[in-house]
């Protein structure tokens, strides 16, 4: 491990990638600590607790994607949930846009560009809304606890609406919001990693001294009388938990390997035999981005159905998809399922691929060149796409189970495996494969510099 550390802080170019990327992800965290201007964020805090009772709801979901930050009622509290269904939003949209499609595939910068523009409107808009039925929100809890809001902002009414604390809770989050989506579009241009990945794993990594503090709070050991939990439980989680690790690194690392042929061909004046190599199709192209993106779209609407109140249709919506009821579980594996395939559907191109096999000479044994192997491949990727949707599906109900087969608290299972474990593993995952491709690209710039090999 300290060869490795040694080995990145020698190329000046990694290392200033990754300070930035940590420095930009303190700055994330120093905003979970601020609160919104008029709000007391040590009573809402107690607010919350007390509301939850130590169980898992749907607050507690979004709490663990902002990292604390909304139950705090800080600047941040909406996280980048805004931003991810947004990014969904576009990427549906794109699907559905076919003048669209035909410019990103004529001019990649140009239709990313646009579609960034797109995104980050789309943001503010989600962010406005949510962040008012936020401020609605607060103001109900205020009556159950006084003390949350300060009086000075409930004074200044007009028509006995109070515009002052709605325009500075609704500009604030908004904001707030709106810079969590710069530093994440900032950290994935110019620093290392996806930036909204890595910011949702430092909210989650964040939590879990407060998971831990809640098993030694349920082991009770000050006391004669049994706990909630005892040291079987233990065992069993940690034995989930080893278990969700290796399963989530063999699920994102596995491929299939497709052979392939070459045949004789002319490079300059040279001609150079044919070989054998092979097209590595990964059993989870889509890696954990359809957990993030299931989570997300669950959450939204549903945090938005809670917001209103009960007593309407849109409390029931809430009620029907709190974190595990069967609704909840249902449309969780369906959504995992479908971005699973959906985001293969827009980043694995097989007619690109099969179209520079054509012109390299390369084929894979018994198909023929052209539509056939695109097809084929179109083919081969549906089947194993199927085999690692499932594989991550279950992976990511597996805390609802175990919490329910232990008698635990899904606050403390849901760190043991599923969503958490699955965004922490494959994040980190991802990140280190990047780090790695740029030791290995300094690697080859010494050696075509006549340098020696950088180890």
């Amino acid at each position: 491990m300290f060869r490795e550390i040694q080995r990145i802080a020698q190329v000046p170019e990694l290392r200033s990638k990754i300070l930035f990327t940590l420095g930009l992800l303190i700055i994330c965290r120093i905003g979970g600590f601020i609160p919104v201007p008029g709000i007391n964020g040590d009573v809402a805090l107690g607010f919350f607790r007390h509301a939850t009772g130590g169980g898992q709801n749907l607050f507690q979901m979004v709490d663990l994607f902002s990292g604390g930050a909304f139950s705090q009622m800080t600047v941040i509290a909406l996280g980048v949930i805004p931003y991810i269904s947004a990014s969904i939003i576009m990427q549906l949209f794109v699907a559905l846009w076919p003048s669209l499609q035909r410019e990103i595939k004529e001019n990649a910068e140009a239709g990313k560009r646009k579609v960034n523009k797109y995104t980050r409107g789309l943001t503010l808009i989600l962010s406005f809304i949510q962040s008012s039925l936020f401020a609605k929100f607060a103001l109900q809890m205020n009556l159950s606890r006084p003390g949350i809001i300060a009086g000075e902002f409930l004074d200044v009414q007009v028509f006995g609406f109070p515009w002052l604390f709605y325009l500075v809770v609704v500009a604030t989050m908004t904001t707030g919001t709106v810079f969590l989506m710069w530093i994440g579009e900032q950290i994935t241009e110019r620093g290392i990693g996806n930036g909204m990945s890595l910011i949702i794993t430092l909210n989650i990594l964040s939590q879990i001294p407060t998971a831990f503090g809640m098993i030694f709070q349920q082991l009770n050991l000050d006391s004669q009388e049994p706990g909630q939990m005892n040291f079987s439980s233990i065992l069993v989680l940690a034995g989930v938990f080893i278990s969700v690790t290796l399963a989530t690194i063999l699920i994102i690392q596995g491929h299939r390997k497709i052979p392939l042929q070459y045949a004789r061909r002319v490079v300059g004046r040279k001609e150079v035999q044919g070989g054998n190599s092979f097209i590595p199709l990964k059993v989870n192209y889509a890696g954990v981005v359809p957990v993030i993106f299931a989570s997300s779209l669950l959450m939204f609407p549903a945090t938005l159905s809670t917001f209103a109140g009960t007593g309407n249709w849109l409390g029931d919506i809430a009620i029907w998809l709190s974190p595990g009821s069967a609704l909840n579980l249902v449309m969780y594996v369906i959504l995992i399922i479908f971005f699973t395939y959906f985001w293969t559907a827009t980043q694995f191109r097989p007619d690109q691929i099969a179209s520079d096999m054509k012109k390299n000479g390369a084929f894979i044994p018994g198909i023929r060149q052209g539509k056939p192997t695109q097809e084929y491949l179109e083919s081969t990727m549906n089947r194993i796409t199927l085999l690692g949707a499932i594989f991550l599906a279950l992976l990511a109900i597996l805390p609802t189970m175990v919490g329910k087969f232990l008698g635990v608290s899904q606050t403390i299972s849901y760190f043991f495996g599923g969503t958490a474990l699955l965004i922490l593993v494959g994040v980190v995952l991802d990140t280190m494969k990047q780090v790695e491709s740029h030791l290995l690209m300094k690697r080859y710039d010494g050696f075509m510099k006549g340098n020696r090999t950088r180890r």
